[in-house]
């Protein structure tokens, strides 16, 4: 039995699955991961991206940090691919409960799923730091430079986790409590090095692990089955 066959089976023998990804998910939908040769981190610009994506670099240097962020990771036009589709269709039918992501792009939603526990929040999220007023994505990717709010005449911040800053207290809450319930865990296009939201697939205590990844990660050799390949490819083989 091959691996795309193993899980098929896998899927059909489950009906309390959690989908826990990571960048590798939306690349083949475009977006660029972080850490690959060709990823965010390996590009050149007058700061480090990491030093850019802090929460001290946004209140220092507001207007570098919104060049960085529309140039960058502001991709507002980008479809969902086959992975993202599949899971919404996994959904759909009753057979997968949650999906947990640490991209922060919105594509889950955009394909259909409903439950989606974004550990770094999204970048379709934007308040007023004064007066909290909500602005999408689009507002923020037309300010000429830093997004201020039409109101109150406040900074507008996206509701992306940076570096120095905590993840959501009732999203983690949430995605543990999925993770922990689930019978089937598919962890894919993620490197499982990015804390503490690689930690939480700990919690996991059911009966199939599943990995997904172009590259091994260190949980590889306590999987029940594991796919070195493109996220979308193997899933977009599934039967629902």
């Amino acid at each position: 039995m091959d691996e795309i066959k193993q899980l098929q089976s896998i899927i059909d023998n489950s009906d309390n699955i959690v989908f826990f990804g990571g960048a590798g998910v939306s690349t083949e939908s475009g977006i660029p991961d972080f850490r690959s040769v060709d990823g965010l981190y390996n590009q050149k610009y007058d700061y480090p991206p990491e030093e850019i994506l802090s929460h001290t670099f946004f209140m220092r240097n507001c207007g570098e940090f919104y060049r960085f962020y529309k140039d960058k990771m502001l991709e507002l036009d980008i479809e969902p691919n086959a992975a993202h589709k599949k899971l919404a269709e996994l959904e759909s039918a009753g057979k997968l409960k949650a999906i947990v992501t640490q991209n922060i792009d919105g594509l889950h939603q955009k394909a259909g799923s409903k439950i989606v526990y974004e550990l770094h929040g999204s970048v379709h999220r934007n308040h007023c730091m004064k007066c909290g007023k909500f602005f999408d994505a689009r507002y923020v990717k037309a300010a000429e430079k830093i997004p201020y709010c039409d109101e109150c005449g406040g900074t507008v911040k996206p509701d992306v986790v940076l570096y120095e800053e905590g993840l959501d207290d009732s999203t983690v809450r949430g995605a543990v409590n999925a993770i922990s319930n689930a019978d089937t865990l598919i962890i894919a296009g993620t490197s499982l090095t990015v804390y503490p939201a690689a930690g939480m697939v700990h919690y996991f205590h059911g009966d199939k692990l599943v990995l997904i990844n172009r590259d091994p990660t260190p949980m590889d050799s306590a999987a029940d089955l594991v796919l070195h390949s493109k996220v979308g490819e193997v899933l977009g083989q599934m039967r629902v």
